[in-house]
């Protein structure tokens, strides 16, 4: 409680500015024009709302400190965790707290439990559970992520609340990526206010100052101030924006239902003649794209009638979204790791390109950002021939690249990559790596098994590539000198040339 007279450490959100209100001028400036805009435009997922602006709120700070109807607690399944956050909110709240939590019993990954707030300013605490990340299990975790910030909205919904404050529904232990995070809760948050708006005021997001750059990053993407700022938002969007709740879509798992099961449908390649626009880049998923019948277009290829311009045009329009995402991405830290780089040219005059596997820490980078770099480093290198060069010196388990990742950017490059790609340097490879390289190569992709090679040492390396052509990180040759000899030695240049 504070002192009698002395200012109150407590903020209240009516006092906090709008998101909206953070781009005056260009909301004017877009009014005026907004007509002519809107005709000339194609118009994002995510339209701008001036109304639904006005309810959403950045603020740096504690979410404890907030003044309103509820905030949010992430925590772990027992409601114990020791995270900043969370010792935040017990700190002010008060002894009650922790014997109020003792009743709840516990809470399972993305749900939400409901309690007082003691002696805080906010009247309610509503305890949530994010979701452990994994990358090879980032579906789960997405939707559990998902539940957590619809389940908050939900309650506050039910219980009449006019205002929440979130912080981030994470924590160093679960280790979900922040910027995958932001997305899923700011078009959850988006979605459901436009669904259910009316119920709600305002919605804080309480971030830290680390946080605070990726929330002022892709706010503008949800909730865009302007229409020019819709405009410039849409081809950074993600390939999965979630259906009409935002919820993540999962093509598999969609059930569709036909009007008239097995009934050829001659009039679909008329209907589809009339659709000129291209929304390829704001989805990937039926919903996003407004696309027809998934089922019927594989159908369709599997049956041989749908051409072949088309389904390379359709892969073109995939890959032109993310190459535009790379483009506008911060990519330093994918940079600083120095797993991929440009060094000389083989003996045929073709560019090499280095992947130091040891480098890559799979566990502990975003892997999408990681496809990101690749597609902006090599997407001017792949017009015209070029060989890869792969070390996979002294890796570990935390630096294997799971075949599911390597099928993904297979898939997603654009064909010059797969036709002027002439040879796969595998440098000191282990059984176990070839055992996984055959397999890969046989059964998940095509055409890439001829141009693998397995080099057990520099000396056959240099066979194709001439030392002086590759800059080499110390510990491979260190490797290969302890293993095979130091006859590399006589390979490299001499320090008076």
């Amino acid at each position: 409680m504070d002192p009698l007279g002395a200012p109150s450490q407590f903020v209240d959100v009516d006092t906090l500015p709008s998101w909206g209100n953070s781009c005056e001028d260009q909301l004017n400036a877009s009014e005026i024009a907004a007509e002519t805009y809107q005709e000339e435009t194609i118009r994002s997922p995510f339209l701008y709302n001036k109304d639904i602006n006005g309810k959403v709120v950045l603020w740096k700070g504690d979410v404890a400190l907030l003044n309103c109807t509820a905030i949010v607690n992430t925590s772990n399944e027992s409601l114990t965790d020791k995270n900043p956050v969370s010792e935040s909110i017990f700190m002010l709240a008060g002894p009650d707290l922790k014997e109020d939590l003792q009743k709840l019993r516990g809470c399972r990954t993305g749900e939400a439990k409901l309690t007082k707030g003691f002696n805080l300013a906010a009247r309610f605490i509503i305890h949530t559970v994010g979701p452990k990340y994994k990358s090879r299990y980032r579906t789960a975790a997405e939707s559990s992520l998902y539940s957590c910030y619809r389940n908050v909205l939900q309650l506050a919904k039910e219980q009449s609340m006019s205002s929440v404050g979130f912080c981030v529904i994470n924590s160093a232990k679960r280790g979900y990526p922040l910027e995958d995070a932001t997305h899923i809760a700011l078009r959850t948050v988006r979605r459901f206010l436009e669904i259910h708006g009316e119920t709600l005021e305002k919605v804080v997001f309480a971030v830290s100052e680390l946080e605070e750059a990726t929330y002022q990053k892709l706010l503008p993407l949800y909730f865009p101030r302007s229409l020019k700022e819709e405009s410039r938002s849409l081809p950074c969007l993600p390939a999965d924006i979630g259906n009409a709740e935002g919820e993540p879509v999962v093509p598999e798992r969609q059930i569709r239902i036909s009007e008239k099961p097995g009934a050829p449908e001659d009039n679909q390649e008329e209907e589809d003649e009339g659709l000129g626009v291209d929304l390829s880049f704001i989805g990937s998923h039926a919903f996003a794209r407004m696309e027809g019948d998934i089922d019927k277009q594989r159908r369709l290829i599997l049956q041989g009638q749908l051409s072949e311009a088309a389904l390379q045009k359709q892969h073109q329009r995939n890959y032109n979204r993310w190459l535009c995402q790379a483009r506008s991405e911060d990519l330093s830290d994918i940079a600083s790791l120095k797993a991929l780089y440009q060094t000389g040219v083989d003996n045929c005059g073709r560019t090499v390109m280095v992947v130091v596997g040891r480098n890559i820490p799979v566990t502990l980078i975003d892997m999408d950002k990681a496809l990101l770099y690749f597609i902006h480093v090599m997407d001017h290198i792949a017009v015209k021939e070029y060989v890869l060069v792969y070390f996979h010196t002294l890796t570990s388990e935390y630096n294997h690249l799971d075949s599911d990742f390597l099928k993904k950017l297979y898939d997603v490059v654009d064909v010059k990559y797969k036709r002027n790609l002439k040879a796969v340097y595998f440098v000191h490879p282990t059984f176990r790596s070839k055992v996984s390289t055959w397999f890969f190569t046989t059964f998940s992709v095509s055409g890439l098994k001829d141009k693998i090679h397995h080099v057990d040492s520099l000396h056959q390396l240099f066979s194709a590539i001439s030392p002086e052509q590759i800059d080499f990180p110390p510990f491979v040759l260190e490797y290969d000198a302890r293993e095979n000899g130091p006859y590399y030695t006589s390979y490299l240049p001499s320090p008076d040339l």
